[in-house]
């Protein structure tokens, strides 16, 4: 798989540039229920439902969820630069009810007509004249021995996953605040410090330490 591989040339990157996984450790990740979820969607084969394929639905659903999950993460280093691929990838399979895929680039990648006729698998389809935004669409061709076919966006999401991974391992994580939590208010990380795992709303009503007097008040 073409991530796994990327993944892997980037963390070799970072321990060339003198990084260390450590870098990981201090990586504040929130709303990882998108992410799977996304991902997940993208791997559920598509499936007829009142004769009609589900597959285009199912796919801008996945790069929601994506886009959704990297809004809330967008101070984490090169967020911005996979959230501007989804947002990419999604203007094209929108209008075109799935991902086109180019038949002349899917033949460079080491494909061909008769190879690609069953992709049509309601997720993606062979370009047709009646597709929009087809520059955006799969026509950027990596030949064997990956053979994949890539959309501009699909360039954006793997330069930003492998920036992202150098760039921790070499220490700069950046600040990446929890938004408000609308469940389970009382939790903002075992790591982190009283104060600031409490809602402000919890910490007004806490007592005070045995002992303790306001600065000022007489005996």
């Amino acid at each position: 798989m073409l991530i796994v591989i990327l993944i892997f040339v980037a963390v070799v990157a970072g321990f060339v540039a003198g990084g260390s996984l450590h870098g990981f450790e201090r990586v504040q990740i929130h709303w990882w229920g998108a992410a799977f979820a996304g991902l997940a969607v993208q791997v559920i084969p598509s499936f007829p439902v009142a004769g009609r394929e589900i597959g285009p639905a199912m796919l801008a659903l996945s790069y929601a969820l994506l886009a959704a999950f990297l809004w809330v993460n967008r101070r984490l280093p090169a967020a911005p630069i996979m959230l501007i691929g989804l947002v990419l990838n999604l203007l094209v399979v929108v209008p075109n009810g799935g991902m086109p895929v180019s038949a002349s680039a899917a033949g460079a990648s080491g494909g061909s007509d008769a190879v690609l006729t069953p992709i049509d698998d309601g997720k993606h389809h062979l370009m047709t004249d009646d597709d929009v935004l087809t520059p955006l669409a799969d026509v950027i061709a990596v030949p064997s021995p990956v053979g994949v076919v890539l959309s501009i966006g699909d360039v954006f999401l793997y330069v930003g996953v492998m920036s992202f991974v150098v760039l921790i391992m070499l220490g700069r994580s950046g600040e990446n605040p929890r938004p408000p939590a609308r469940w389970f208010q009382g939790y903002r990380g075992k790591h982190l410090p009283t104060e600031r795992r409490l809602p402000r709303r919890s910490q007004a009503r806490s007592p005070q330490p045995v002992g303790a007097e306001r600065a000022g008040s007489g005996p």
